[in-house]
């Protein structure tokens, strides 16, 4: 995040260090907490939200960070919340519920990799949409080339990102990230992706 702000500042013509010592910055003031309104509920069950909602397919994907010094490991979650934003500059986002124990890792290394998911990897999926399970037991993975971020092993495409900014979407966290790398695998990508619909799995017929 750090090396985010620096880039900021130089691309705006700022300086990037000062002559004195800085002075302590002041924190914010926190936001205030308030109730839920009436006029903020939905007007329907939240389990039929769910239903027509589950009827858009959607990719599949696993976002993974690297471990910072003193966890047990790197950090990765099942995400079907994954779109591209924009091209110039590159930006990617995901959604992750605000209640996720993931996310704060993730938060703390400040870049991820998008896992794009190919229409055998089901299983991968599953594995990773468990809570405080070891994740990464018995999954191959290197390290991404831009953030060291895992790369899992024969996924269709990979997306190598620093976080750019964190906004609030009701009980989500819309994370946008700034492409530093990408790459495919023309091999795994031949078998299609793997697809989320009405609750399944699925495969893409052409």
């Amino acid at each position: 995040m750090a090396a985010t702000a620096v880039r900021y500042l130089r691309s705006v013509g700022a300086p990037t260090t000062a002559a004195a010592p800085a002075t302590p910055a002041t924190p914010l003031p926190r936001p205030a907490l308030r109730a839920v309104r009436d006029d903020e509920r939905a007007p329907f069950d939240t389990a039929a939200f769910r239903s027509v909602l589950g009827h858009f397919a959607s990719g599949v994907t696993v976002i993974t960070a690297p471990g910072e010094p003193g966890e047990p490991g790197p950090a990765g979650f099942a995400c079907q919340s994954f779109a591209s934003l924009s091209l110039t500059p590159p930006l990617v986002a995901f959604m992750v519920a605000r209640t996720s124990t993931t996310w704060p890792r993730i938060a703390r290394a400040g870049v991820f990799c998008v896992n794009v998911l190919g229409a055998e990897q089901g299983g991968l999926c599953r594995a990773f949409a468990v809570s405080g399970a070891d994740k990464f037991a018995g999954v191959r993975y290197d390290r991404a080339p831009a953030t060291g971020s895992p790369r899992l092993a024969d996924v269709p495409a990979w997306i190598d990102c620093t976080i750019h900014a964190v906004h609030t979407g009701g009980d989500h966290l819309i994370v946008v990230g700034r492409v530093d790398a990408l790459g495919t695998d023309e091999r795994a990508a031949a078998a299609g992706p793997l697809l989320f619909h009405r609750g399944s799995f699925g495969h893409f017929t052409a």
